[in-house]
């Protein structure tokens, strides 16, 4: 059997693969296109054996593009030809031609998500289109990625620390508080370097809405076409970081003013957090990594925010990533799949390529299920991904405890329905992917028993987590079995993290 496109395929009921590799060689890009500004990585990807699995054990950066100011036309929308030509010249710089990439990412956020834009970006990666999981990232989300991305979440396990990461890039800072290797809080404002963008004689270009409520507020004059006196930027920049400040440490009671700006709920303010770190564009000057002036306030707003942090005695740390937190490597790897206790009907819903993955924590402890609680996890995951809106099929992995009585498996069944409801109503399949032996048993129970109309893949006996996407193959005429392969996001120091075994 040869591999498919993008990832190596392992059969579920024989309990062996049909390849014996112990370790592979895999040769990523990470692409990351927003609204200010776009950049790729190249890695090298080692992953190991374990049991029946692959972890990543080394990554190994290739090649750091430039980074390019996220080219426009004249109708602002994205310049997919200036991005074609960047893009081209950063495979020749890495001496990579598209035919050796075995897996990818391409992560769109701002602008880029438009329907217009993701189309034409999605054109410059045809040729990769089979490797390559593709991310639309939302505030939420792209909140997530970051806090992973900069090493913050590895951190707090290590450090044993609460640690919030900061990312503040063109357009929005993206909050995000890490306790134990996940991201227990998250919140982002409309506060970014380039929320005013100035030409090469500091004429003013671009004005966002939220610079306009700021410059009001702070009672200057911002006009396109003018120069703006260096005393009322400061005086901006100042407001700016006031308003982000509050966001990230101000609890949940934030001026009106601030709350205008919010994009995501406030943070509880229920506890300081330890440390305090930062990532984006902004964090390569307040890190020290860059002085250069790119027409926008990124210097300005790094000095006004690290005299604030100074100021209120918080530990600040340095991330592992700056402006690269979003970028990541895209891994491919395989599990075994039992064949003999997975639930799919029709079968035609088979293959689907590129499912996102939810990992909820779900309360499945107690002898009685509560249907409620169930839901609201899930339904607390699918908003975390930026998956809620029900555009795309989603896997919801879970963690089978206890036994399997009809009603514990019933109210498992009816939560599951009620927090998939989003993407259930868009007549979307439902799919589960269990850890245990039990995948068959609650395919059939939502499908026959609470009469589910949509189509049911339920599969079983693999281990996944967020960030994780799957494909899965039709099903075999000979077995009944299904191949599946998992693409996870790499990030800086995830190894820190470690991976479950099947």
């Amino acid at each position: 059997m040869s591999e498919s496109a993008g990832g190596r395929i392992f059969f579920s009921n024989v309990r062996r693969s049909l390849e014996f590799e112990d370790q592979i060689v895999l040769v990523s890009v990470g692409v990351d296109i927003g609204s200010s500004t776009s950049h790729l990585v190249f890695s090298r990807l080692v992953l190991e054996r374990t049991d029946n699995r692959y972890i990543v054990s080394e990554r190994v950066v290739l090649h750091e593009s430039e980074v390019l100011l996220t080219p426009y036309t004249d109708d602002q929308s994205i310049d997919a030809a200036a991005l074609r030509v960047f893009v081209d010249r950063q495979y020749a710089l890495a001496e990579v031609t598209p035919e050796q990439i075995d897996s990818g990412a391409l992560i769109l956020t701002g602008v880029a998500m438009r329907r217009s834009n993701a189309r034409a970006i999605g054109e410059l990666f045809a040729r990769e289109a089979g490797k390559f999981v593709s991310v639309s990232a939302g505030d939420a989300l792209e909140t997530t990625l970051a806090a992973f991305g900069s090493g913050a979440a590895a951190m707090s396990i290590r450090d044993a620390a609460r640690v919030m990461n900061v990312d503040i890039g063109g357009g929005t800072s993206k909050i995000a508080v890490c306790e134990a290797g996940a991201v227990v809080e998250q919140s982002a404002i409309d506060i970014g370097a380039r929320i005013v963008a100035m030409d090469a004689q500091g004429r003013v270009e671009r004005i966002e809405a939220a610079a306009l409520a700021v410059a009001k507020e702070a009672g200057i004059r911002l006009v396109a076409g003018e120069i703006p006196a260096p005393d009322d930027l400061e005086q901006l920049v100042e407001v700016m970081a006031e308003h982000l400040f509050e966001a990230m440490l101000g609890g949940d009671e934030v001026s009106a003013e601030t709350a205008a700006l919010l994009r995501l709920d406030p943070l509880s303010g229920t506890r300081p957090p330890d440390v305090v770190c930062f990532s984006g564009g902004v964090a390569e000057y307040i890190s020290g990594r860059e002085a250069r002036n790119f027409g926008d306030l990124g210097g300005l707003l790094a000095r006004a925010i690290v005299a604030r942090v100074h100021g209120s005695g918080a530990r600040m740390a340095t991330a592992a990533q700056g402006i690269r937190a979003t970028v990541v490597g895209a891994s491919q790897y395989t599990v075994q799949v039992s064949g003999a206790t997975i639930f799919v009907e029709p079968h035609e819903t088979l293959p689907l390529r590129n499912v996102a993955v939810i990992a909820p924590a779900l309360p499945l402890a107690d002898e009685e299920l509560d249907v409620s609680a169930i839901a609201d996890a899930i339904a607390g995951a699918l908003r975390r991904m930026d998956l809620h809106t029900g555009e795309r099929p989603v896997a919801v992995c879970y963690r089978w405890q206890g036994s399997a009585t009809y009603a514990r498996l019933h109210a498992f069944c009816q939560g599951m329905l009620k927090g998939m409801a989003p993407v259930l109503e868009q007549g979307l399949p439902l799919v589960l992917v269990g850890e245990g032996d039990i995948g068959g048993l609650v395919g059939l129970h939502c499908h026959a028993e609470l009469q589910l109309a949509n189509p049911v893949v339920s599969i079983d006996g693999i281990v996944l987590q967020e960030f994780d996407f799957i494909d899965i193959g039709a099903l075999m005429d000979t077995s009944g079995a299904v191949p599946v392969v998992i693409k996870s996001l790499v990030f800086p120091n995830s190894a820190a993290l470690g991976r479950g075994n099947a």
